[in-house]
């Protein structure tokens, strides 16, 4: 079959394990079981309507190709909003898009065996005797030049000598695709040169790597599918031309990437170190960077029969199935930790999957996930370049990738469900009435507006068009047989006979000890449909039923709507609003349900729910709603309050103003914005969590108390400090090197009660800055902050105000009101964070914290919580204070018996040394505002 597919009555050799009646044709069995089956669904369309469907087809193509042709041809590709060529070094950089471009004619390469299928063999013919050259000086990113060019070459070749056998056409042609592509294969050999045998990710067509000539040769990282979609063209062009070293340097790369595999997961990483063998990006999906590595790995073993690759393939899928697909989503993964979702969006490239699955023979998770990605394309056109787990829209371009054209066609061919024909009939409409222009089709730049940017890429009409018209052709349709052959990862036709010719090659290089997979019926063959799912013709529309309205229902809606949704049925057995990270019996209920809390290593904390996991499918539905509200409060409270940065300042001698932190609002008590600033000296709680009462009322009487952030709500530890007697209260981050530096806004939020009761101000520090402050209260007998939304103005005022005789007058105000003269504060055994940087997100806080960040509870279903934007930075550092600090007397430091700190103040030379950094630091910024 082609791109996802096998052939069906091919003479590819069968592998010895199995007989030929069960695996020689695999495709074709998962294919043909399936459509005597699933006829039904969609009513049926007719053979007039699929014929003009498919004419209308041929027309768009024409239109394409034709404008090429006529203003852009021999230039790689055209810019249809500008009706000219797009050649390389004249056009503005795109960057890594424009490393296809070789100036060898790359459109018509890439449509030469299209006009093959279109039956438009005289076209061909003519086109294919066009002069193409490759020796332009030129940096070819690897993965992008073997696609285009080596693949339009041989899959040329494999049609043009098909013409030939027919005996009509291309009598002339004596294999000069063929040998332009061995031209090709042999310039591309020295980007091997590794000690790990994957290939560079660049290459100079006419110097090659590593000389000063060719700009090359120092990239140290590749990815996945650059090195591993390779096996396909290099062993077709080994067995057309007898040369095994193509096949021998693709076999070697493969063999490298599976040992490099995570053991425990048997996932691979994104990008890998091609020297080395490091994973460099340890997420892992079947989208942008892995996809066509695993597409490849079947194929193989589909087009040269060596069931090496089927046993590979079987074990990076039960891996996928495992940790990736999360029906009807596929979401990347962390290869060390797969339970944890690397990201929350999914790109337009994992559209291929569906297909892949028709050919794996596991129909009902592609039907699945086909129909998901059919209700995005019902809602915004076309498919974005990314959207998220709600599907929200989050890289808007589309530049008219075929992946899901793709799969629409080897599905229709599984199940001969007329409803994946009118699917392919949506996709043409929506081509001719959004992205059609006078000059042909130009890529969408926002699929939200409609734009369009000066773009059509070659494997637009290699591959959307073919696999068009291939879903509303007949047999009869096509010159040859479609079955014969198998697509290319970008839809180019290589024959399955090639499996029968040298042989030795797979021989000589297949790696058979694989012990780990279960050598079951079930890897090897395909499932016989007619027994699974027998007299059922609307078993693929029973799958695609549920997900009719999927992305509508799960876009946010009200608080209002949730709770209507509530009273209709029965009482929910969890609320998102009453959830208690610490109380075990609601992680218990939450295991029911099928939601799973992770805690991150930076605080936050992630909530993932997997149905298939729920006791029940009434508390998988349970679980779903949570989820849901859990989204929605964390969204309506973002909605409600995104308040800016405040600020602490210190202003107590020797800092007198210079020193100003970074610090995150609270949504609750003192709005400093609309109030005075509060002013006080800073005392630590007891205890320092302040989640109880506090055992020394008197030491933050009148002051501003310290607490560390955890164990409660950011509301409950405010009444605590409240009932002291505090002034304010600054809570410190838990997590050791979180820094405003590198970590977002941070809004405390309410316990989801009713915060009016609570009236002093509340600020949140992450651990750096939160740091200055003890530090300051291990060198100085008293440090005084200035709670205030901006950083009051230094000025000689502030370094004047009595400094001595204030000092002395607060620490005689602070003796009359404190019983027991002990305000003993431990502080010797707290370490000071190293700057480190923190991921973490404004509206998540650490599970056993509690403590609500400003968007809510962490409640995103298999994602990160929202970020929020990044935070001004505040916290400008000393500045110098030469001849500006004045020396405490011996009587002034110990006229405090209330305070014992274990050690005596030290000289200012000393002081002026600890805090050079920030000193350094704040010179920069000195004229920065907050």
């Amino acid at each position: 079959m082609s791109g996802a597919g096998g052939g069906r009555g091919c003479g590819s050799r069968v592998p010895q394990r199995a007989p030929w009646n069960l695996v020689a044709a695999t495709a074709a069995l998962c294919l043909v079981s399936a459509t005597s089956v699933w006829t039904a669904g969609a009513a049926p369309m007719s053979r007039e309507e699929k014929q003009r469907l498919g004419n209308q087809v041929l027309e768009m193509f024409d239109h394409a190709y034709g404008n090429y042709m006529e203003h852009a041809y021999p230039a790689d590709e055209l810019m249809p909003l500008t009706c000219r060529g797009r050649v390389r070094g004249q056009e503005p950089s795109r960057g890594d898009v424009d490393d296809a471009l070789g100036k060898f004619s790359l459109t018509l390469i890439d449509s030469l065996d299209t006009l093959v299928c279109y039956t438009k063999s005289q076209r061909f013919h003519d086109d294919i005797i066009k002069s193409v050259k490759f020796q332009e000086n030129l940096s070819m990113a690897w993965l992008m030049f073997h696609f285009c060019g080596c693949r339009g070459l041989l899959g040329g070749h494999s049609l043009a000598i098909m013409l030939k056998e027919k005996g009509e056409y291309m009598q002339w042609y004596n294999d000069e695709l063929l040998q332009m592509a061995k031209q090709l294969g042999y310039k591309l050999l020295p980007a091997f040169n590794t000690t790990s045998g994957l290939p560079y990710p660049r290459i100079n067509l006419k110097f090659g790597i590593r000389k000063p000539e060719a700009r090359t040769g120092t990239e140290t990282d590749t990815c996945t599918a650059c090195a591993g979609t390779l096996i396909l063209e290099f062993a077709a062009l080994s067995r057309f031309t007898g040369a095994t070293i193509f096949e021998e340097y693709a076999r070697k790369a493969l063999d490298f990437l599976w040992e490099k595999r995570q053991r425990s997961s048997n996932l691979v990483g994104v990008t890998i170190n091609i020297h080395t063998g490091d994973w460099v990006r340890k997420d892992s999906g079947v989208g942008a960077g892995i996809d066509s590595y695993y597409e490849y790995l079947l194929k193989a073993y589909v087009l040269l029969g060596d069931d090496s690759f089927l046993e590979r393939f079987n074990t990076h899928y039960d891996a996928i199935m495992r940790y990736i697909s999360q029906p009807p989503l596929l979401l990347d993964v962390h290869i060390h930790k797969p339970m944890l979702n690397a990201r929350t969006w999914m790109d337009a490239l994992l559209a291929f999957f569906p297909g892949l699955q028709v050919l794996k023979g596991d129909i009902r998770p592609a039907i699945e996930t086909h129909e998901m990605l059919y209700q995005v394309i019902k809602k915004h056109n076309f498919l974005p370049e990314a959207f998220t787990t709600d599907f929200r829209v989050h890289w808007a371009q589309h530049p008219l990738r075929p992946e899901f054209a793709e799969s629409t066609y080897f599905l229709y061919k599984a199940t001969g469900d007329p409803y994946y024909l009118e699917v392919g009939k949506t996709l043409i409409e929506n081509l001719n009435k959004y992205a059609r222009v006078p000059c042909g089709f130009a890529a969408m730049k926002d699929v939200r507006t409609g734009s369009h940017e000066d773009r059509m890429d070659s494997f637009f009409l290699a591959e959307m068009f073919k696999y068009l018209y291939l879903l509303f052709a007949d047999k009869e349709d096509i010159i040859f047989d479609i079955e014969d052959y198998i697509f290319t990862t970008e839809a180019h036709l290589l024959p399955l006979w090639l499996s029968t010719t040298n042989q030795s090659i797979s021989k000589k290089n297949t790696t058979s000890d694989y012990t780990e997979l279960d050598d079951s019926n079930f890897d090897w063959t395909c499932p016989n449909t007619q027994i699974l799912f027998p007299n059922d013709p609307l078993y693929a529309q029973s799958i695609r039923e549920p997900l009719k309205n999927v992305v509508d229902k799960s876009c946010p809606r009200g608080i209002i709507r949730v709770e209507e949704s509530f009273r209709s049925g029965a009482k929910p057995p969890l609320r998102a609003r009453d959830f208690m990270a610490t109380n075990p019996e609601h992680l218990e209920i939450l295991k029911k349900m099928g939601v799973s809390l992770i805690h991150l290593k930076d605080g936050r904390v992630q909530l993932v729910q997997h149905a298939i996991q729920a006791a029940s499918s009434i508390d998988a539905e349970d679980g779903l709603r949570f989820m849901q509200e859990m989204i929605e409060l964390s969204s309506q409270q973002q909605k409600e309050q995104q308040l800016p940065p405040r600020a602490v300042q210190i202003v107590s001698h020797p800092f007198f103003g210079r020193v100003v932190l970074t610090a995150g609002p609270a949504q609750f008590g003192l709005d400093l914005s609309k109030h005075k600033e509060t002013r006080g000296f800073v005392a630590s709680s007891k205890p320092y969590n302040g989640c109880s009462e506090l055992t020394n009322p008197e030491a933050v009487m009148g002051k501003i108390a310290l607490i560390q952030r955890g164990q409660c709500m950011f509301a409950e530890k405010a009444r605590n400090i409240q009932n002291a007697g505090a002034i304010g209260g600054i809570v410190i981050d838990d997590n050791e090197g979180s820094s405003s530096d590198t970590a977002p806004l941070f809004q405390m939020a309410g316990d989801g009660k009713d915060t009016d009761d609570i009236k002093i101000p509340m600020l949140f520090l992450f651990s750096k800055e939160g740091s200055i402050i003890l530090d300051a209260m291990r060198e100085y007998e008293e440090v005084e902050v200035l709670l205030s939304d901006k950083a009051k103005d230094r000025d000689p005022d502030m370094e004047n105000e009595e400094q001595p005789s204030s000092e002395n007058d607060f620490q005689n105000q602070s003796a009359e009101q404190m019983a027991s003269g002990s305000q003993e504060v431990d502080l010797v055994d707290e370490e000071s964070p190293e700057e480190g940087s923190s991921n973490s997100h404004p509206d998540s806080s650490s599970p056993a914290d509690r403590d609500s960040a400003a968007g809510g509870p962490p409640s995103e279903q298999n994602s990160h919580p929202t970020e929020s934007p990044e935070p001004t930075r505040l916290d400008g550092e000393c500045t110098d204070l030469d001849n500006q600090l004045e020396q405490q007397s011996d009587t002034e430091e110990d006229s405090n018996p209330n305070v014992s700190w274990g050690k005596k103040v030290q000289p200012i030379d000393s002081i002026l040394a600890d805090w050079n950094e920030d000193i350094e630091a704040f010179e920069m910024m000195e004229k920065d505002e907050l």
